[in-house]
């Protein structure tokens, strides 16, 4: 009996040292930011480095990520200390544990990504014999390209507009793809020279991520469409010329293959450094492991339980609770998706409804909304790292009291206009009408507007043009300071290329070290697309009436030029984009004043293509991740992106000929054009009326021109300031520029919009990442799939299956708004005949 009990004690003794080995593991790997398993492989790859190569691996990450936000402050700390220490070159043996310990760290750091939040959806390993561009993923991506543009384009002008994203496409593309592997023959057949098969077998992650490559290009509408409809129609410039289908195709063509084309040549810059994120991407590629995976390992997680629960199955649960849910703020109780339960309470109350107002007011509310549309409309709290969302609320809340100040003091009149709108007014208050101030062919009447008013914006406009002018400035400032280096290496890797054969050698992380295995898409490729653009824009604004020399062409690509290496640095490391419509407007209005449609074409050649460029240097960021061969990715792209244009311009002209009262106000299925509108008027005022009568000397808002060396200031300031402070100081989590980019989520925006995403952030990122990382890492990016698509599958079930019919749910929850939030009121009031301002006939012609 007494050698069974000591039996026994010895197997409890056993067991307690491996839970206490388990839980030292679980321990030290959460320390490091990884899962257990990523632990272990780290510690066997570390027995095959010795100390001068683990102090050369330490300090080539410490060049690239010493002031790298989204880096892990205690890991910097830690390389310092290793690379600083006196005596572990001198005294390796003594400081044994101490050298496994940091080798472990940075084998971990330089053999898989530098990124906790890539290790979570992003695998380290590539099996070269998985296929990507067959037939299959052609067909099924093709299919789509044509689906979402059809019905993207469709009801972009519709209020509110219905859209189908890329994420909606992975979800339904899945089902195809495995229905294909499974009953069509395995057959081959011969095309163009090639053998292909029909049926190559098991449906891959590279096929599906192709797919959804290609439906990133085609959810991405031609910007040309705003350039077409207003042109075109009646209702605003009335230029039939517009109508010409060679006119349609080359313009868009021009501006979508000239994004693409930089985005090429630039991903050097954003696409393979490791410090290019891409926070966006990380969801589309946690869906497409979801989707595809094979088993569900147990982890940790909250009120101490293992979850096995698939990604998959995950996904399932979360999207259909999402897509049930989201009829409610949608259609059947639309009042909890801006809560304003506080102006409920005095409607009448002016100051009450100014502050705490969701529709027309700052929306200082604390519960201001059950919509997680609402939720991530400026950012998704699961998906970029609460650094970013708390800048973002910071920038927002700066931007607020800014607004208070100007509107209380009634500067540049502000309170005799409600607080918080883009609309453009009179000197009496009254809606600007932009057609009382132009002739007959769309351009200044300079009578006309002497006698009728300069243009007069809300205090929430002002605000809005104070920090986007500062954002602008910042970002270059921004880039030079803490990305010089990355982009010195981007030149020479972009230098190197023309020397060797295509291949990149230059970025020593895992990723683009697995990506070496596949022939690089050349640089002639992407020179090869710039140059048809770039004649295809010529050749539009020269063969047809545009009065307008093609010099806009080549400004606006330098533009894009300037801008898109910084911008793509901000948008790759934090998932905020910072956009250029406004600076493009700005200068384009003042270039060559008087002529709206030269305008239209500077901001298309310039914003435009650089927002597209940034679109496609994520899809291209898609591709590095999944290991999808990059001339694979490169046709896709091009494929996909004359299909999308040609389907879309269709579409434009059904829309123009054949939908009755089109763009009108009372259109009977919503087609009333509002980003149209938008756009109009922005082309009136920068374009024919032009930002010198608005900014320029003795204008009315020509001291906000001093947000540019403000903004260019800042960045430097906060560098110079934090560059001393220890690496785990929260000042060095401040973003300048996202929080300059926080302060224009204004007009008609507010608060409301912003805060509600604090708390999902912190409780992803700082509750659940650093205590249950491999339950963060299963679930996060898979749950904020899964409600975008629920969202978006729910809204055009809701469209087509209800709205589409004119069925409504007539009761109070849908129209709670009364007083000053449904009819907006002003602080100070006019007597009939008065008006604010300069008088008649003596502002800046």
């Amino acid at each position: 009996m007494v050698a069974v009990d000591e039996k026994v004690n010895v197997i409890d003794v056993v067991d307690e040292k491996a839970q206490y080995a388990g839980d030292q593991l679980q321990d030290t790997a959460r320390l490091l930011g990884c899962s257990p398993q990523e632990y272990l492989e780290a510690e066997e790859h570390s027995k095959t480095i010795d100390l001068a190569e683990a102090a050369k691996r330490a300090t080539h990450i410490l060049d690239f990520h010493e002031h790298d936000p989204n880096f892990n402050r205690e890991s910097i700390v830690r390389l310092q200390a290793f690379i600083n220490h006196p005596h572990l070159s001198q005294n390796p043996d003594a400081h044994a544990e101490l050298i496994s310990e940091i080798k472990v760290e940075i084998s971990l750091l330089t053999e898989n990504s530098p990124y906790a939040e890539v290790r979570a959806v992003v695998s380290n390993k590539d099996d070269e014999s998985t296929s990507a561009g067959t037939i299959r993923a052609w067909t099924i991506g093709l299919l789509f390209v044509v689906l979402l543009s059809f019905v993207n384009q469709l009801f972009s002008v519709r209020q509110p507009a219905i859209r189908i994203e890329g994420a909606v496409v992975q979800l339904l593309s899945y089902p195809l793809g495995k229905a294909w592997e499974k009953w069509l023959p395995t057959g081959e057949f011969a095309l163009l020279g090639s053998t292909f098969k029909l049926n190559p077998g098991k449906f891959t992650q590279k096929e599906h991520m192709l797919i959804s490559i290609m439906a990133n290009v085609a959810s991405g509408l031609p910007h040309s469409r705003y350039i077409i409809f207003t042109t075109w129609m009646k209702k605003y410039f009335n230029m039939p010329f517009a109508g010409s289908f060679g006119f349609q195709v080359c313009v868009s063509l021009s501006m979508n293959l000239m994004g693409y084309g930089l985005a090429g040549l630039a991903r050097r810059f954003l696409v393979y450094p490791s410090f290019c994120i891409w926070p966006r991407s990380l969801v589309t590629v946690a869906l497409n492991q979801s989707l595809h995976e094979d088993q569900s390992e147990a982890v940790p997680g909250p009120f101490k339980r293992l979850y096995n629960m698939s990604r998959y199955k995950f996904f399932l649960i979360a999207f259909a609770s999402m897509f049930v849910w989201f009829w409610f703020p949608d259609y059947i109780v639309t009042a909890v998706s801006l809560f304003n339960w506080l102006a409920w309470i005095a409607p009448e109350n002016f100051t009450l409804t100014a502050v705490t107002g969701l529709q027309k007011g700052l929306g200082f509310n604390p519960l201001p909304t059950f919509d997680w549309n609402i939720v991530t409309h400026n950012v998704d709290p699961l998906v970029v790292p609460f650094h970013v969302t708390f800048n973002m609320f910071i920038g927002v809340l700066l931007g607020a009291i800014v607004l208070i100040g100007l509107y209380w003091t009634n500067t540049y009149h502000t309170g005799y206009l409600p607080i918080n709108t883009n609309t453009m007014f009179t000197n009496n208050g009254s809606q600007y009408d932009v057609s009382a101030i132009l002739n007959d062919k769309g351009l200044l009447d300079t009578e006309k507007y002497l006698a009728y008013s300069p243009v007069y914006i809300a205090a929430s406009s002002v605000v809005y043009y104070i920090f986007f002018f500062a954002v602008y400035s910042a970002v270059v400032s921004y880039a030079l300071l803490h990305h010089r280096k990355d982009i010195a290496l981007g030149f020479r890797s972009l230098f190197n290329t023309f020397k060797k054969d295509g291949r990149q050698t230059d970025f020593k992380d895992i990723h683009s070290r697995l990506m070496r295995k596949y022939r690089e898409a050349p640089e002639w490729w992407y020179l090869v697309l710039n140059a048809i653009a770039i004649g295809l824009g010529v050749a539009a604004v020269a063969g047809w009436p545009t009065n307008t020399s093609v010099g806009v062409v080549f400004f606006g690509i330098a533009l894009a030029i300037i801008f898109t290496i910084p911008t793509g640095i901000i948008y790759a490391t934090t998932g905020i984009e910072v956009e250029y419509n406004v600076l493009a407007e700005f200068i384009g209005g003042a270039w060559q004043p008087g002529n709206a449609l030269a305008m239209n074409f500077f901001k298309g050649f310039g914003y435009v293509t650089t927002a597209h460029a940034l679109s496609f240097a994520n899809d291209l960021k898609l591709g590095h991740y999944l290991k999808v061969p990059p001339r694979q990715t490169f046709w896709c792209q091009v494929v996909a992106t004359i299909v999308s244009a040609l389907v879309c311009t269709g579409v434009m002209n059904f829309q123009i000929t054949r939908i009755p009262d089109m763009c009108e106000a009372n259109q009977r299925d919503k087609f009333t054009c509002p980003n149209l509108q938008s756009y109009f008027t922005a082309a009136v005022l920068f374009g024919s009326l032009g930002a010198r009568r608005v900014f320029g000397a003795g204008a009315q808002y020509t001291a906000l021109l001093a947000a540019f060396p403000v903004g260019l200031a800042i960045p430097v300031i906060h560098y110079y300031s934090t560059r001393h402070l220890a690496r785990t100081h929260f000042l060095t989590k401040i973003h300048p520029v996202v929080i300059l980019s926080g302060g224009h989520a204004w007009s008609p925006y507010n608060l409301g919009y912003m805060w509600p995403a604090v708390l999902p952030g912190w409780i992803s990122w700082t509750y659940l990442r650093k205590r249950y990382l491999g339950f963060w890492s299963k679930y996060n990016y898979v749950l904020s799939a899964a409600f975008s698509s629920g969202i978006a599958i729910a809204a055009v079930v809701i469209f087509f299956a209800v709205s589409y019919h004119g069925a409504e749910v007539d009761w109070i929850g849908n129209s709670p708004e009364r007083g000053c939030e449904a009819s907006a009121c002003t602080r100070l009031k006019l007597e009939e005949g008065e008006y604010f301002g300069p008088r008649v006939g003596t502002w800046v012609v």
